[in-house]
């Protein structure tokens, strides 16, 4: 009896304090509101060392021992902080020494020091039993230095004349020539092409993967990718494509849009969010700017990839530290702006430790479990905002406030309204903003501080401290909550008299005992 009393107690307080909750929503996911972990496989997590062939963690060049065990041991660590995809490092069989995965030497089996193919399987499974996607890195320009093709005489038409690129403004050069003096595969040939295609549907078809990171797409010819897009999407509904085309002016990765890629990784944004967020008092005004000029050039601007990371560059602590700022300070801004603007974020793995790193291989350090995870709580904090309010992934942007050194901006979808404030000065501000450009009847709420910022006199006056970021709803203003109040005290009331029935019945009971 007296559990079944405690059953009904705890039920009636969740139903108190569920009444007050506002509508989940509830739309089928798209890519545009996925949260995407990137990582290198042999630099992650080591979960099965009887594959550990090779491996040497002193040599930075060398095997680590990171594996698909490790990875799918690591999944609930990984939804943990939110993120809903994982990009990996392609998983082919490599050459001698390819730890990084690419130097291809086999385009239909796993690298035997990541694992067997029965266990990239499972990692995608279970992957797909948390409801997170798994993207795969796939190479079509080149294979590895010593690839048996290389030396087949009935294979030397699969590749371009072996020659390095001088002129990057020739196109022509650019696909043909051989990046880091790797054998450069000609996708013009026929029966290249069809090998490479059938290799792409072959994983789709074989391990049920949710997209493709395609490596160096300037770097093979628009036509191609425009029959590999064609064939991989049919293959599997709502396949993502998303395409690394390294330039720093957004014409030159719009060009490539045409071709069927959904997204492309965001480059200059790279470039321009490194520069405003590695130390204080920069202006923002360039990125919003950047925003805006990619609304307009690509078709689908919410499927750009926006990163601060990856295994190409310097880790972005590197920089902070070289500017003698606070790395904790510094990235919480940087994943503030990352989280709330429109595009895809894509957090490079050890982000959430504020891993350091010089150039490669430096930027490339085996995952440190046992580092103070100094930005874990944040990221889980603002992957919760982000996956709550859908105007942070579908909402329109409005930029309401920019200075030197700070901005504020609006996103707005339907009856959803996130105001975000980013101070990144090294003095703290205050802002304010007009009232008809919110409502005068409303109120910010603070997601992350927890501020509340009322109209007063015709203005919204948010005071933010110096390098600070918050997040608010904007709602309505608050007050008494009649109906609320009205229910919630029926319940009460029906618990108290429930309460009161049970004890006495108790009483009853052990009288006639």
């Amino acid at each position: 009896m007296r559990k079944r009393a405690f059953s009904l107690i705890l039920f009636s307080f969740l139903l108190i304090y569920a009444l007050p909750a506002g509508a989940v929503y509830k739309e089928e996911r798209k890519w545009q509101d996925e949260i995407i972990y990137s990582l290198m496989i042999d630099r992650f997590n080591n979960g099965d060392t009887k594959n550990d062939k090779d491996v040497d963690v002193k040599d930075p060049l060398a095997y680590q021992g990171g594996d698909f065990a490790g990875i799918t041991d690591k999944l609930d660590y990984i939804k943990d902080m939110g993120f809903t995809a994982i990009m990996l490092t392609p998983v082919f069989d490599n050459e001698d020494g390819g730890y990084h995965g690419y130097w291809v030497n086999d385009f239909y089996n796993t690298d035997e020091h990541f694992g067997t193919m029965d266990e990239f399987k499972q990692l995608v499974a279970e992957a797909h039993k948390r409801d997170m996607k798994i993207i795969l890195d796939f190479v079509v320009n080149h294979v590895g230095p010593n690839h048996p093709w290389v030396n087949d005489p009935e294979k030397q038409d699969w590749f371009h004349e072996k020659k390095g690129i001088t002129n990057w403004n020739d196109q022509s050069e650019v696909e043909t020539g051989w990046v880091y003096d790797l054998p450069d595969l000609n996708q013009d040939n026929r029966e290249t092409r069809k090998y490479l295609l059938d290799a792409a549907k072959w994983w789709i078809q074989e391990t049920d993967i949710d997209g493709y990171r395609l490596d160096t797409v300037n770097h093979v010819s628009k036509d191609f990718w425009r029959d590999f897009s064609k064939a991989v999407k049919e293959e599997k509904k709502d396949f993502y494509l998303i395409g690394e085309v390294r330039a720093d002016q957004p014409t030159v990765i719009a060009d490539y849009q045409e071709t069927g890629i959904d997204g492309f990784m965001d480059f200059p944004q790279n470039a321009s969010m490194r520069d405003a967020f590695s130390k204080p008092d920069q202006s923002l005004n360039f990125l919003f700017t950047e925003l805006d000029r990619n609304k307009k050039m690509f078709t689908h601007p919410e499927l750009l990839g926006k990163f601060i990371d990856n295994y190409n560059m310097t880790r972005f602590t590197h920089e902070i530290a070289a500017n003698k700022e606070n790395p904790e300070t510094r990235w919480k801004l940087a994943l503030t702006y990352m989280y709330t603007t429109p595009e895809i974020p894509i957090i490079y793995y050890g982000s959430e430790i504020a891993m350091n790193g010089g150039n490669d291989p430096d930027n490339r350090r085996f995952m440190g479990f046992n580092a103070d995870p100094v930005l874990m709580d944040y990221i889980t904090k603002i992957s919760e905002i982000r996956q709550k309010h859908p105007a942070l992934m579908k909402g329109e942007l409005e930029l309401l406030h920019v200075n030197d050194s700070s901005a504020v901006f609006k996103r707005t979808f339907e009856d959803d309204t996130i105001v975000v404030v980013i101070n990144n000065s090294s003095k703290s501000q205050t802002i304010d903003l007009d009232a008809d450009k919110l409502g005068n009847d409303k109120e910010l709420r603070g997601l992350v501080e927890y501020d509340l910022v009322r109209n007063n006199d015709g203005k919204y006056s948010i005071i933010i401290d110096r390098e600070k970021a918050e997040i608010y709803t904007l709602s309505d203003k608050s007050g008494l909550n009649i109906p609320y109040l009205v229910v919630t005290g029926v319940v009460i009331f029906v618990f108290v008299i429930f309460i009161v029935f049970i004890l006495k019945r108790s009483k009853r009971n052990r009288s006639f005992q």
